[in-house]
């Protein structure tokens, strides 16, 4: 379970509601204290890992947000930390919080060591779609890697996350590992992902679909059919274990078939 700052419920409420292996999302403003309040209440709830969003120093203009005029919830992790109402009666309330809180648009690779100087967490990088900055976060000396093009809001024409996998996969060696987040919508997916080097897939909106359609119960049953069918494509495949998932078992639109004659 990922928890983003945005959550409607506060760090320490989803901390007490299971036993879930939880990490924490954390995105860095101007004002470094907030990130650091975040951080340490995260760490002190017992959250595994931080996952630092390196693609969002400014908000993406999202237009079908700004459309529906998107209302930010009340996000109760800020209380007493900052203002989180806004009022604007033209656009996306999302785009006006984020305005007015400022993400640091100043965050660089230094800023791994001022993160590890505040908790004792594992740091994994989200947002990594390119050889270059798959090679950098090994230097600088992450725990590990997110592919993802942040739900392809932030940037139009960014590339999908399937199509640069394998590149960040080649790119860190098997030095830290590499988690996969975009697009997984069946257990076919996930087989894909896997079969492309990742060592585990992030479930994004189909859980929420599932949560919007049955509650807690939805969201149990998305993770269900996705295992299932994961299963069923092991089988079908002759993957008798994850392991046995590799390279050989996809192919990309960049490849022929070739003749076995």
């Amino acid at each position: 379970m990922i928890l983003s700052y945005r959550s409607t419920c506060t760090i320490e409420e989803v901390a007490s509601s299971c036993n879930a292996v939880r990490f924490f999302q954390c995105y860095v403003y101007k004002r470094r204290d907030i990130s650091a309040n975040l951080l340490q209440r995260a760490e002190r709830c017992g959250y595994k890992a931080i996952v630092l969003t390196v693609d969002s120093p400014r908000l993406g203009r999202r237009e079908k947000d700004i459309k529906n005029k998107m209302v930010n919830p009340q996000l109760k992790n800020f209380e007493g930390l900052i203002s989180t109402r806004v009022s604007t009666d033209d656009g996306s309330n999302i785009e006006a919080f984020d305005a007015n809180t400022a993400f640091d648009a100043s965050l660089s690779w230094k800023d791994i060591g001022w993160l590890r100087s505040i908790t004792n967490l594992p740091v994994l990088l989200k947002g990594v779609l390119t050889h270059e900055d798959a090679i950098k976060a090994v230097e600088v000396g992450v725990d590990g890697i997110i592919v993802s093009n942040h739900g392809a809001r932030q940037l139009d024409y960014a590339p999908p996350t399937i199509s640069v996998l394998e590149e960040v996969v080649s790119a860190v060696k098997g030095k830290i590992p590499v988690l996969f987040d975009g697009g997984i919508r069946r257990g076919t997916d996930v087989f894909k992902a896997l079969a492309l080097g990742a060592q585990a897939v992030l479930i994004g909106r189909p859980a929420v679909y599932g949560l919007a359609a049955k509650g807690e119960y939805g969201v149990k049953r998305v993770i269900e059919m996705l295992r299932d069918e994961l299963e069923l494509t092991m089988a079908l495949s002759g993957c008798p274990t994850l392991n046995h998932i590799t390279r050989k078992h996809v192919r990309t639109k960049h490849e022929r078939p070739r003749s076995m004659l």
